[in-house]
């Protein structure tokens, strides 16, 4: 099979692609990693055992990013659903035979690797939805039947992690996968009738949590109730931040992290680690880089002129996003307790290599930004 007359002429050569490269988006998420891998050296005060493992994992990560980025962005429309039938097949297989930890079974144990894969379904969910939207006109989205696949799609792999159970990523799949769904032009009242929807559903979504994690919400509200138990890690993560002050102790001067009061600071209490020791202006530093790396992605995706890539790229930024904000409003006391790492700081090698899988589709759509996309790419040349 050949591709289209419309799509053939346009076949980018390696330097060409190396040309078009967003180097200052690259620049950017090289500039925010450094900043993790300086908070884990602080965390650990040293290299071992998380900096320099985390630093070998950006390494890959690195590599395998650029390597998606020159691929074709329609060798990516042409396997998404492959792709997202794979992340959803091993969210199957930790259902079956997934390894257990803290009270959870979200990983896949190989002996020489752990992985999560309900990281991964966060960016091959939008990956999906990208190429089914792509392929449906625009009078067809709104139409109700158009919404059952993509709503399946999201709802797959949502109740899979919620059986994990895993409810922080869980809700971030619905979010994203809706917000893929506005972006593509469904009507507001659609959304409404799913919230109320969702809203009756309450009750009974509420009797399937576990005891841990009605807690968890019971205790957001009164953290003081259980300062020991359920409370215990927002309290401390709040000492944290106020003790850091406008200007913070200091790096390496965490003393909350190094007297073991801070729980989890490696990993989803990073935040609260870094606003000890560089206080209020170091936090909205961080945050500052995060909004800039974030706007200029999104003025990169909506440079592209074929949809499928502009769904990607704008899903995979919104993806980006609610983990930042959900993290970091987790820190701060304004969301419960859900565990969601923050992207590209905290320690933990799959939730790296599935951001840096999103941003290198999003620079492939980039790069091919001028390459014209037909609902259906079929080709053997690639």
């Amino acid at each position: 099979m050949r591709l289209s007359v419309a799509e053939a002429p346009i076949r980018l050569t390696f330097g060409q692609k190396l040309a078009n490269l967003n180097w200052p988006l690259v620049l950017l998420l090289v500039m925010t990693t450094t900043f993790g891998i300086a908070m884990l050296y602080s965390a650990a005060q040293g290299w071992d055992p998380w900096a320099s493992r985390q630093l070998v994992r950006f390494g890959v990560g690195l590599s395998l990013m650029l390597t998606i980025a020159l691929i074709d962005i329609r060798v990516w429309m042409h396997y998404a659903y492959v792709i997202y039938f794979l992340g959803l097949a091993l969210l199957i297989l930790v259902e079956m035979a997934g390894s257990a930890g803290m009270g959870a079974q979200r990983w896949i144990d190989l002996g020489w690797i752990t992985f999560q894969p309900s990281e991964f379904m966060k960016m091959t969910l939008v990956l999906g939805l990208a190429r089914y939207f792509h392929s449906v006109g625009l009078e067809d989205i709104g139409r109700v039947r158009f919404l059952i696949v993509p709503l399946m799609m999201i709802l797959a792999p949502t109740t899979l992690v919620l059986r994990q159970p895993d409810l922080g990523t869980a809700i971030m799949l619905l979010l994203g996968g809706g917000a893929v769904l506005f972006m593509v032009g469904v009507r507001l009242w659609k959304f409404a009738v799913v919230i109320a929807l969702g809203l009756g559903a309450l009750p009974v979504a509420w009797s399937m949590l576990l005891s841990y994690q009605r807690k968890r919400i019971l205790t957001f509200f009164d953290p003081e109730s259980d300062p020991l138990g359920a409370g215990y890690h927002i309290l401390q993560s709040k000492i944290a931040l106020g003790s850091g002050g406008i200007a913070g102790k200091g790096f390496l001067l965490n003393t909350q992290s190094q007297l073991s009061f801070l729980p989890e600071r490696h990993t989803d209490f990073i935040f609260a680690m870094l606003a000890e020791e560089f206080g209020l202006i170091g936090g909205l530093a961080l945050l500052s880089l995060y909004f800039l790396m974030l706007a200029y992605a999104v003025v990169v995706s909506l440079r592209v002129r074929n949809q499928f890539g502009r769904i990607l790229g704008i899903g995979v930024c919104f993806t980006v996003f609610l983990s930042v904000f959900i993290n970091v409003a987790m820190v701060m006391g304004l969301v419960p307790v859900v565990g969601v790492p923050l992207p590209l700081i905290s320690y933990g090698g799959t939730a790296m290599l599935s951001v840096l899988f999103g941003f290198g589709l999003l620079l492939s759509a980039s790069i091919h930004r001028e390459v014209p996309v037909g609902r259906h790419v079929n080709f053997d040349s690639f």
